[in-house]
């Protein structure tokens, strides 16, 4: 097959040696070749059913929620888990939203409320995407938020915009390939890095869009926003272009079966992997506990990385935040 390699020609390339994204026959791709699983697989994982059924149906854990209407007029910098993938961050004064989704999705419910009231996250200097996928690009949610923002500007991956402009017409959106910065943020470097996953919304539009993760830097500080993402290589030459990040927003959910999921999701293990590249001090997760997606049980993505920290093998701290709750840095 042969690719093009495009970015968004109007912004700085940070990686010299990235030559651009894969590209061909309208479909994006990852850096490097990796086995998708396929109708066998599922076959089989149906076929096998879920060995932690029981043990996922007797699971009562929920996350914590903490109801804060206060943190989106303070002046701390700060980072606020409003579940899943979604975030609020203020970095060197800016306010910046990531992957808003806080409602159900379809027949998809929800297992924790939202710590504030939509008109609370106003005002938004940002609102940024990591992928199109409706669990982190959920256009109930997004509408919502936009009452409360009319004019905030978007910061996503490549052809993501046109989704956006198909429901909200006037908005301002900027685009990036891998390894670019943004210039429409002033106070903040925002850069746009690889991550191992796919897109996908439709039947037929896989890949159409660019999926990818952050980094936010400012005043000496950098954090490391991973969006969804397999485990590779990627994590140790974000390290080596950008340096390491103080603090690294990591998915340790949906990753059973180890089949179906391995090539889209990290386990806990591979996600403190992940966090021991990239040379984090702080590892905040994300992505379990909100949305039923997988076969492990709901509390079993923190028991674990609890144990793993405990037992030495997190090269740094673990800050398992509640819903709502204001970790400030």
């Amino acid at each position: 097959m042969e690719f093009e390699y495009i970015n968004n020609p109007e912004l700085p390339t940070i990686n010299p040696n990235f030559e651009g994204n894969k590209f061909a026959n309208n479909r994006f791709y990852n850096q490097k070749p990796r086995k998708q699983p396929g109708f066998k697989d599922a076959i089989q994982w149906k076929k096998e059913g879920n060995p932690q059924r029981l043990e996922k149906k007797n699971d009562k854990f929920r996350l914590k929620l903490i109801h804060n209407n206060d943190f989106a007029t303070k002046t701390e910098d700060m980072i606020v888990w409003l579940g899943h993938a979604s975030f609020f961050i203020r970095l060197n004064g800016v306010n910046f939203l990531t992957d808003p989704c806080l409602g159900n999705i379809f027949t998809l419910r929800r297992m924790v409320g939202i710590p504030c009231n939509y008109a609370s996250l106003a005002p938004l200097d940002f609102i940024v995407y990591s992928h199109g996928h409706r669990d982190h690009l959920d256009f109930p949610s997004l509408k919502k938020v936009v009452r409360h923002n009319p004019e905030t500007p978007f910061l996503t991956p490549l052809k993501i915009g046109g989704l956006i402009k198909n429901k909200f017409p006037n908005a301002i959106i900027q685009e990036a390939g891998w390894y670019q910065q943004f210039t429409m943020v002033e106070k903040v470097k925002v850069s746009f890095l690889p991550s191992i996953h796919w897109n996908r919304r439709n039947i037929n539009d896989f890949n159409w869009e660019l999926w990818g993760s952050y980094m936010f830097e400012a005043n000496g500080k950098k954090i490391y926003f991973g969006g969804d993402s397999a485990y590779g290589e990627h994590y140790k030459e974000i390290k080596n272009v950008l340096g390491e990040p103080d603090i690294a927003i990591l998915g340790v959910g949906a990753y059973k079966p180890k089949v179906i999921m391995q090539s889209s999701h990290t386990s806990p293990q591979e996600a403190v992997q992940a966090f021991n590249d990239l040379g984090a001090k702080t590892f905040i997760p994300m992505h379990y506990g909100t949305y039923d997606l997988s076969d492990e049980p709901i509390s079993e993505p923190i028991n674990i990385l609890k144990k793993l920290e405990d037992s030495g093998k997190l090269n740094g701290k673990l800050a398992n935040l509640a819903v709502g709750e204001e970790f400030v840095f």
